[in-house]
């Protein structure tokens, strides 16, 4: 399992990174500009992106974070335990959700 979840988290690492560069890239380019969002017939679409790169970069740094307490969770030996209830945790959800805390029951 360790192995799964070093593979997502390098995955996840790469897409946050990407993610990232392409924010910068979008705000480098809207100082690069004269263009003023509120008066730019682009300027939703370029507000509408600069959120959604933001919601998407924050999402990956959540899942990594999620991934490392996974990770801490099979040193401890407490990896596939549902942290409310404490009975294991379905292979199938774990298949799904590797990094999740909690049965489907409790979740």
């Amino acid at each position: 399992m360790r192995d799964e979840l070093l593979r997502l988290r390098a995955s996840t690492e790469a897409e946050a990174a990407t993610l990232a560069a392409s924010l910068e890239a979008l705000f480098a380019a809207s100082r690069d500009s004269n263009a003023d969002d509120e008066h730019d017939p682009e300027g939703a679409t370029i507000g509408f992106e600069r959120a959604q790169l933001t919601a998407l970069l924050a999402a990956a740094r959540e899942r990594i974070a999620e991934v490392d307490e996974a990770l801490r969770r099979v040193d401890d030996d407490t990896y596939g335990v549902c942290e409310r209830c404490g009975l294991p945790i379905a292979s199938d959800r774990l298949a799904a959700r590797p990094f999740t805390r909690f049965c489907i029951k409790c979740a």
